[in-house]
C-alpha cells in the first residue's frame, strides 16, 4: 500500500525538529505535524540553560556525560544561538562542604571542565553575588535560544525536503490490527501561512513508520493507539527580570531544590525553577507564590534580585519518564535520560516508536538514537551528520565579528542583528531601503521583521520567537502596532488587526504574576498607550457625534486635540 511520506514525525518542539532534521539529511521522506506553532510546549517554555552536566554530576552522572558531549556539538554547530556564558555553582556559609567536594568530584568523573574559585574571585566574575559566599566551581554552562534552534532544525529540515506543517493537531493514530501506519490531523487557521488544508478540515496522513516526539503530551499521543506511555508531567515557574543582573549561569551548589539557578538571557535574567507533577500538560494552576519563592530565595545569591523590576512569569512542563514499576515519589529523582520506546518489542504494535523523558541540550543526541532505530526498521543504511554539519545561519561565524556598522545600523544594534542571524546577516540586512529599528528594547529592525514574516507569513507569535521583538522591558507596549504595520499591504486590515490583538494578548498572559512596583506601572501605560490612543478597547468614546470630523462609527477624534468640550447626553442616559 503506497503511504503519503516515509516518516511521520509528532511534535514541533526541539527533539522532533531535530528528527526531522536527521531523517530529512539522510534522504528519507519526511512529514512532521506540530498543533501549534514550533516550540509551542516544553521546548518554548524552559530558562535557556545550555547544560554543562554540572547540574546532574552528582545525582545522574549518565546524563551529565550526555549534556558535557551536546554542549560541545552545540557550541560548534548552531553557534549563532548560543552565548558562552561560562557558569558558576555558588556555596553559601549553610551549604554543605561535602557537597561541593561531590559536585567537584563528579564533575571530574564526567568530564565537565570544573575549577574551584574563592569568594573574591567569584565576585570578580559576578561583583552582585551575595558577600558572604563562600566559594563557587566555575563550567562551562552556557545561553541557548530554544526558539531559534530550533526553528534552525526546521529550516535545515524543509531545505532537505521535508514537509513541516504547524497548525495541525494529532486528533487519531491511524491503526488496523497491530499496525500503526499514520495520523489523522486536524488543521487549524494559524495566522501564519504554513496552512496547507483549509481550517477546521481533517487531513489522513499515511506513513512507513511514525515517531511519537510530543514530550510531555506522548502518553495523549499513545492512548489514541491503546497504547501505555508513562509520562509523568512535572511543571516549573520560570521568572523573567528587566535586566541581566548577572552575566554568568549561576547556580546554588546544594542538593535538589526549587529557586536555583539565574540564566543570563539575551537582554534578561530568567529566575528558576520549581519541580511539581501535574496530571495534565495542558491544564495546571500558575501560582503566585511559585513567583515569590523564586525571588525570596535566589536573593540570598544575587541579593539585588530582591529590588529587581520583575517583568513577566512562565511555566513549562518537563516530559519526564520512567520505566514502569520504578515508583519514584519525588520528581525531582526522576532522572533526566531520555528512552527509546520500540512499541513492536514493548506492546507489540509495530510502525511506531516514542522518544520521551531527556533534555533540550541532549535534543540532537536524541534525535540521532531515534533516527539510527528508523533507519534500521526502514531498511535504510546512511549514516548521521547532524554532529558535523552547522544549523543555517551558523555556517560562518565569521559574520558575527565583522565591523559594528554594516549595514547603516548603529554598532550595538549591528550586534545584536547578527548574533541573531548568524551568518544570514548579509542576506537579510543588506538592501536599499530605510532599515529603522522596530523593537526598541531588542534591538530588532525592519530587515529581521520582514525575514521573519517571510517564513511566518501574519502569525506575529512566530515572528517573535524568531525575532525576539516584543520580549524586552515593555513587553511589547511600544513596538506590538510597529510589528503588526510590517504586515500591510500584503495582508488586509482584519488581519492585521487579528494578529496584533494575538501578540499583545500573548505578551499579557505572562504579566499577571509580576504586577508591582515598576512593572505595574509598566502594565498601566502599555494599557493607557493602547486603550486610549489606539482606542483598541473599544470603547465607544463620542458615539453620538456626528458630521465631517466624526469616523464611520461616529467618534469625533478632532474632539481629542480641541480642548474640553460640552458633552450631549446620550439616549441612554449616558455621558
Amino acid at each position: 500500500m503506497a503511504r503519503d511520506t516515509e516518516v511521520l514525525v509528532i511534535g514541533g518542539g526541539s527533539t522532533g525538529c531535530g528528527i526531522a532534521r536527521d531523517l530529512a539529511m539522510r534522504g528519507l521522506e519526511v512529514t512532521l505535524v506540530e498543533r501549534g506553532n514550533l516550540t509551542d510546549g516544553t521546548t518554548g517554555r524552559m530558562h535557556g540553560l545550555l547544560h554543562s552536566g554540572g547540574r546532574y554530576a552528582v545525582s545522574d552522572q549518565a546524563s551529565a556525560t550526555e549534556c558535557i558531549e551536546e554542549n560541545e556539538i552545540l557550541r560548534d554547530i548552531a553557534g549563532h544561538c548560543v552565548e558562552e556564558t561560562g557558569g558558576l555553582f555558588v556555596q553559601r556559609p549553610e551549604d554543605s562542604d561535602d557537597y561541593f567536594r561531590e559536585k567537584l568530584e563528579g564533575c571530574r568523573d564526567c568530564g565537565i571542565p570544573a575549577r574551584v574559585l574563592s569568594a573574591r574571585e567569584a565576585r570578580e566574575i559576578e561583583p552582585y553575588l551575595a558577600k558572604d559566599i563562600k566559594r563557587a566551581i566555575e563550567v562551562p554552562d552556557g545561553a541557548v535560544d530554544p526558539f531559534r534552534l530550533c526553528v534552525a532544525n526546521a529550516i535545515d529540515a524543509e531545505r532537505h525536503g521535508a514537509r513541516v506543517e504547524t497548525h495541525a493537531e494529532v486528533i487519531d493514530l491511524l491503526r488496523e490490527g497491530d499496525d500503526v501506519y499514520g495520523v489523522e490531523v486536524r488543521h487549524d487557521s494559524g495566522p501564519g501561512k504554513r496552512t496547507h488544508k483549509a481550517p477546521g478540515t481533517t487531513e489522513e496522513i499515511t506513513a512507513e513508520y511514525v515517531v511519537n516526539a510530543s514530550g510531555a503530551w506522548a502518553g495523549q499521543i499513545g492512548a489514541m493507539a491503546d497504547l501505555d506511555i508513562e509520562v509523568r508531567p512535572s511543571k516549573g515557574v520560570m521568572t523573567i527580570m528587566n535586566v541581566r543582573q548577572v552575566d554568568t549561569v549561576v547556580n546554588r551548589c546544594r542538593p535538589k531544590g526549587d529557586a536555583d539557578i539565574i540564566v543570563p538571557h539575551e537582554t534578561t535574567a530568567i529566575l528558576g525553577t520549581t519541580d511539581e507533577e501535574v496530571e495534565d500538560p495542558d491544564d495546571y494552576p500558575e501560582e503566585q507564590w511559585e513567583v515569590d519563592q523564586m525571588i525570596d530565595t535566589l536573593s540570598e545569591l544575587v541579593p539585588i534580585l530582591e529590588e529587581a523590576r520583575t517583568i513577566r512569569s512562565f511555566w513549562g512542563v518537563r516530559p519526564l519518564y520512567e520505566p514502569p514499576g520504578t515508583g519514584t515519589q519525588d520528581p525531582t529523582d526522576i532522572t533526566r535520560d531520555f528512552f527509546l520506546l520500540d512499541h513492536a518489542d514493548r506492546d507489540e504494535v509495530s510502525g511506531i516508536s516514542s522518544i520521551v523523558g531527556g533534555k533540550f541540550t541532549t535534543y540532537r543526541a536524541m534525535a540521532e538514537e531515534i533516527s539510527n532505530h528508523v533507519c534500521e526498521k526502514l531498511g535504510v543504511d546512511a549514516r548521521c551528520a547532524t554532529a558535523e554539519e552547522p544549523l543555517p545561519g551558523s555556517e560562518d561565524l565569521s559574520v558575527l565579528e565583522e565591523g559594528m556598522d554594516d549595514f547603516g545600523l548603529r554598532s550595538p544594534v549591528a550586534r545584536r542583528s547578527k548574533q541573531r542571524l548568524g551568518s544570514r546577516a548579509k542576506e537579510v540586512l543588506e538592501g536599499d531601503g530605510a532599515n529603522p529599528v522596530i523593537c526598541q528594547c531588542e534591538g530588532v529592525t525592519r530587515a529581521e521583521i520582514r525575514d521573519a514574516i517571510e517564513q511566518s507569513g501574519s502569525d506575529l507569535n512566530a515572528v517573535r520567537i524568531r525575532t525576539r521583538a516584543s520580549m524586552g522591558n515593555c513587553q511589547g507596549g511600544f513596538c506590538c502596532q510597529n510589528m503588526a504595520n510590517e504586515l500591510h499591504p500584503e495582508y488586509d486590515e482584519a488581519t492585521v488587526r487579528e494578529a496584533l490583538d494575538e501578540l499583545f494578548q500573548e505578551r499579557w498572559k505572562g504579566q499577571r504574576h509580576a504586577l508591582w512596583g515598576e512593572q505595574l506601572s509598566q502594565a498601566m501605560l502599555n494599557y493607557a498607550l493602547h486603550a486610549t490612543t489606539m482606542n483598541r478597547d473599544r470603547d465607544p468614546a463620542g458615539a453620538s457625534a456626528s458630521g465631517p470630523e466624526a469616523d464611520a462609527e461616529g467618534i469625533e477624534y478632532a474632539a481629542f486635540d480641541g480642548g474640553p468640550r460640552e458633552t450631549t447626553p446620550r439616549a441612554d442616559g449616558g455621558n
